[in-house]
């Protein structure tokens, strides 16, 4: 057996390094909350063994509870490696910061470093932003303010995904399973998750170069977690260049964009998840010429990096447990901790660059874009064929549509007042969801409306 010192493994040559053994446990345990260390071998791997007797080990438990501060309680044993005898202690805690001799330390690569008194301060603050406890805490806002076209679209998409059971419907009787609710009052979680009874938003901007000097679009969009999600989803998919090949499958004409939508949906839903709720700072999406940059305001996890989960095998780290849960029911988060993994690898498929920043007010992603060329494609005119419609393309052009999607649903309903909604998500190369949605906008802004019953009806385009 051949062991060797890492962020999470500590080898001692003898139990007369306790006190620095000590010291090791606490910086891996505020590094990684747990971790391994070995007496009878020393830092090199080689197996030299030791005296181990019951005082041996009950001296080690003692000084470990004298010495370290909030008290662990680590397993230790005797253990024969090589024929010789050695001691292995385990160990694991979620209270950080942990202090050895009233000093907190860190582990960085196989060494313990002391923590500054400021480095120390910053810790304690993302510590507790981690602690998993806030978005359970009860709010003022009644079951009453749930968005119910955001909660039944929620109960669809957790039955579609198959990672729930849910035997009722009724609204009370799901939030009480899933600890959202408590005396008809929400939690902090389902405040933000199907409600707009909070202040936070996603600023969104279109800027004309590669820095921040002139501006050519932007929007605050507010509302529920859920529905942030969509529309911030369908402003980026509607500022994209798009490609099309032909004959790929066939000779079926498939368009794709500059950069992977499933890689920006993740990296939009990880803005979101892993926010500071706290914090009454927005998140923002900018694109540029160059790239397109995707923010929020949260801390990273202290000594950890973006390629510990993207190379390693890091486990989840989440500030907010129960929003996550909820994004993982509707299968909108895969699995934990593989976010920053997924848009990578979509990244890396796709040939496209992306990055990973932790700033000092937050985390951004950055995609970058690839050059114009002039297979760009740029929505023309509303065609129909073979009873299905959709917008002709001009692959020689490289000019960068202004056409919304709301306005091609107005174009669309002119054309042909009784499309139907799934015929107009096929021709958008959008969700019927998020086609629901603009028309929802659409008849509150006075610009169409329906006549008749959703079977035998038709739209009107309003001047």
């Amino acid at each position: 057996m051949m062991l060797k010192e890492n962020e999470k493994i500590e080898l001692k040559r003898s139990t007369s390094l306790l006190k620095e053994a000590i010291i090791s446990i606490v910086a891996i345990l505020n590094k990684h909350g747990k971790g391994e260390l070995y007496f009878g071998i020393d830092s090199k791997g080689n197996i030299r063994g030791q005296q181990v007797t019951e005082k041996t080990l009950r001296d080690i438990s003692q000084r470990i509870a004298q010495n370290i501060e909030p008290r662990i309680f680590p397993k230790i044993e005797k253990v024969t490696l090589e024929k010789k005898d050695c001691i292995k202690i385990c160990f694991k805690g979620d209270d950080k910061p942990y202090f050895a001799f009233g000093i907190a330390y860190i582990r960085v690569a196989d060494e313990d470093r002391k923590l500054s008194p400021a480095e120390l301060r910053r810790f304690i603050l993302k510590a507790e932003a981690y602690s998993g406890k806030w978005d359970k805490n009860l709010t003022e806002v009644s079951v009453d303010e749930i968005n119910r076209e955001t909660f039944n679209d929620f109960l669809i998409k957790v039955k579609e995904a198959g990672r729930l059971k849910i035997k009722t419907e009724s609204r009370l009787s799901v939030l009480n399973k899933l600890e959202l609710i408590r005396h008809e009052k929400l939690t902090e979680a389902a405040k933000f998750l199907f409600t707009d009874k909070h202040s936070m938003e996603v600023q969104a901007a279109v800027f004309a170069g590669k820095d921040k000097v002139t501006f050519l679009d932007i929007k605050k969009f507010n509302g529920n977690l859920f529905d942030l999600l969509d529309r911030t989803e369908l402003y980026l998919k509607e500022r994209l260049s798009w490609r099309v090949v032909i004959g790929r499958k066939g000779m079926e004409r498939e368009e794709i964009p500059e950069i992977p939508i499933a890689a920006l949906r993740e990296a939009l839903v990880n803005s979101l998840i892993h926010r500071d709720f706290s914090n009454p700072k927005g998140n923002e999406i900018a694109v540029f010429k160059n790239r397109i940059e995707i923010y929020n305001p949260g801390f990273f996890p202290e000594g950890l990096t973006p390629e510990d989960f993207i190379y390693g095998e890091e486990h989840s780290y989440l500030r907010n447990p129960k929003i996550a849960e909820i994004f993982y029911y509707t299968k909108d988060v895969e699995r934990w901790a593989s976010g920053l993994k997924r848009i990578y690898d979509e990244c890396t498929r796709s040939k496209v660059k992306v990055e990973f920043r932790i700033l000092k007010t937050g985390f951004v992603t950055i995609f970058y874009r690839k050059k114009e060329n002039k297979n760009r494609l740029k929505p023309e005119i509303l065609v129909k064929e073979n009873g299905k419609y959709f917008y002709n393309k001009n692959t020689e052009s490289s000019v960068k549509s202004s056409v919304k999607s709301s306005g091609k649903i107005v174009h669309m309903i002119s054309d042909n007042p009784k499309i139907t909604i799934p015929e107009m998500a096929e021709a958008l190369g959008i969700t019927t969801r998020a086609v629901e949605k603009q028309i929802a906008k659409l008849k509150r802004e006075g610009k169409i409306k329906r006549i008749g019953p959703d079977k035998g009806g038709y739209w009107k385009a309003l001047d």
